[in-house]
């Protein structure tokens, strides 16, 4: 009879333990943090490199072919160029077509959104698709930026003159090459985090942000995470500014 009861006290004991470690007051097995803050964080991605200015020149040959392109700079990027950046087109490492700096309107002024006018020229038919590998230099964050295209070098066809052409350069960073794309909503549900139209969500790698995002109404954000190596521990936060909490997710995922 003692060796029941005694059995019994040990698994009420197990059974009490179990509730009492979910309980909100001092999970060691928690998910997530909340930290309740005053002000807004202040995130964003450090694009700083340490290239030096490439000494791209103009082709000299001269090419039976040719096509124009005019490439936006992404709105993320916006913000670095100078009249010193460049933008150059190169075929297997051959230059064909250099934008020695930023087009300008008719005053002589850069344009509102940073554009760059490249002629590319080669021998190969109209009708052979080229792979196009597109660098853009910025002066302000040292740092080249490299993109692959495919593209026919006709010039009956341009890019980026009757529509908007913005490649995503920050997915071509020398100092971040491993890029990760998730949907930063199902992370958030994922743990339990509440979270509204608006939150602000950050993910880093240590102290340093490596990509944000505000979330939508659609409630399937793309969060792009920029790595410099595989397998690094990524933390997610959360900025809910209405309650004024930021809620973090601790090795959340991996690059």
């Amino acid at each position: 009879m003692n060796k029941i009861k005694l059995a019994f006290a040990l698994l009420a004991g197990l059974v009490f333990g179990a509730c009492s470690s979910d309980d909100g007051g001092g999970n060691n097995n928690a998910k997530y943090t909340e930290t309740a803050v005053s002000e807004a964080p202040v995130w964003q991605v450090d694009w700083n490199y340490n290239h030096e200015r490439p000494d791209w020149k103009e082709p000299t040959v001269t090419y039976e072919n040719w096509t124009i392109l005019m490439v936006q700079i992404e709105e993320e990027l916006q913000p670095y160029v100078t009249k010193d950046d460049m933008m150059a087109a190169f075929v297997n490492d051959e230059l064909r077509g250099l934008a020695p700096s930023p087009a300008t309107n008719l005053s002589g002024k850069q344009t509102d959104k940073a554009k760059f006018i490249i002629k590319a020229g080669g021998n190969e038919i109209g009708s052979e698709t080229v792979n196009i590998s597109l660098r853009y230099y910025c002066h302000k964050l040292k740092q080249i930026f490299t993109l692959s295209e495919n593209m026919k070098l006709d010039a009956d066809v341009s890019t980026g003159i009757d529509e908007n052409y913005i490649p995503e350069f920050t997915k071509g960073s020398a100092k971040y090459p491993v890029v990760k794309t998730v949907g930063a909503e199902s992370h958030l549900t994922r743990v339990g985090i509440p979270f509204a139209d608006g939150n602000i969500v950050g993910a880093f790698v240590g102290d340093e942000c490596r990509g944000l995002v505000k979330l939508t109404t659609a409630g399937s954000t793309p969060l792009v995470i920029y790595g410099r190596v595989a397998g690094e521990s990524v933390t997610l936060k959360c900025y809910d500014a209405k309650k004024g909490i930021l809620y973090t997710i601790p090795d959340a995922l991996n690059m």
